[in-house]
């Protein structure tokens, strides 16, 4: 009897583009994941179930055992560090960008800006290697009212279409990097369920594959 295989997933747009790659696969929940209360959930096969979880936390189930393969974000993965990991495929779904956004004409100058992110280390990153110092506030969210209220001049965030920018009034100012969501797999996993696990993988590259050439 096959082992029973699990893939972390987080809830929102991974979720949403990655349940397509598993259909393909042949794999289908046995209910609704943004509807159910549940967090561990079962699919029509009985050697994979899913495991939904926070999309920062992704990594660390992985990585420590709690799931065989996960879905998580180039972003994540960057900012929360996926050494620990077998990242193999790129599956090409929920696309965006890194950014600094603000105001559309910039940060006032003759001063370090604020900058509010929950990306803290990729943020004092990206200014270290411009040679810029910059004061880094961790947000969780709802970066944009930062600039509005006067806690910050700038943020980085994900940027997909930028309406929420406009909307609030800031603009994209600069591409910090382009994002997309990789299947990452627990290396101890793959050595003892090189079958069930390799097959999976295998799935849904070709999946990815297929849906990106239709």
């Amino acid at each position: 009897m096959s082992r029973m295989l699990t893939l972390a997933l987080s809830k929102g747009r991974i979720l949403e583009e990655t349940l397509p790659l598993l259909a393909r696969c042949g794999i289908e929940p046995q209910e609704d994941p943004d509807a159910s209360r549940r967090l561990i959930i079962g699919t029509n096969r009985d050697d994979v179930r899913l495991l939904v979880v926070r999309a920062s936390d992704v990594p660390t189930y992985v990585e420590h055992g709690g799931a065989d393969l996960g879905v998580a974000g180039r972003d994540v993965l960057l900012e929360h560090g996926g050494e620990g990991l077998y990242d193999p495929v790129d599956l090409g779904i929920a696309r965006c960008r890194l950014m600094v956004a603000g105001p559309p004409d910039g940060p006032p100058a003759g001063r370090r800006p604020r900058v509010a992110t929950k990306f803290v280390h990729l943020a004092r990153q990206h200014f270290a290697e411009q040679g810029r110092q910059a004061e880094i506030i961790k947000l969780y969210g709802s970066m944009e009212l930062a600039p509005l209220v006067g806690m910050a001049d700038l943020i980085v965030d994900l940027v997909d279409t930028g309406n929420t920018l406009r909307a609030n009034g800031l603009a994209p100012l600069e591409p910090i990097t382009e994002i997309s969501s990789r299947l990452v797999v627990n290396k101890a996993s793959l050595k003892t369920s090189p079958g069930g696990v390799g097959a999976l993988i295998d799935d849904l590259a070709d999946a990815s594959q297929a849906a990106a050439a239709s």
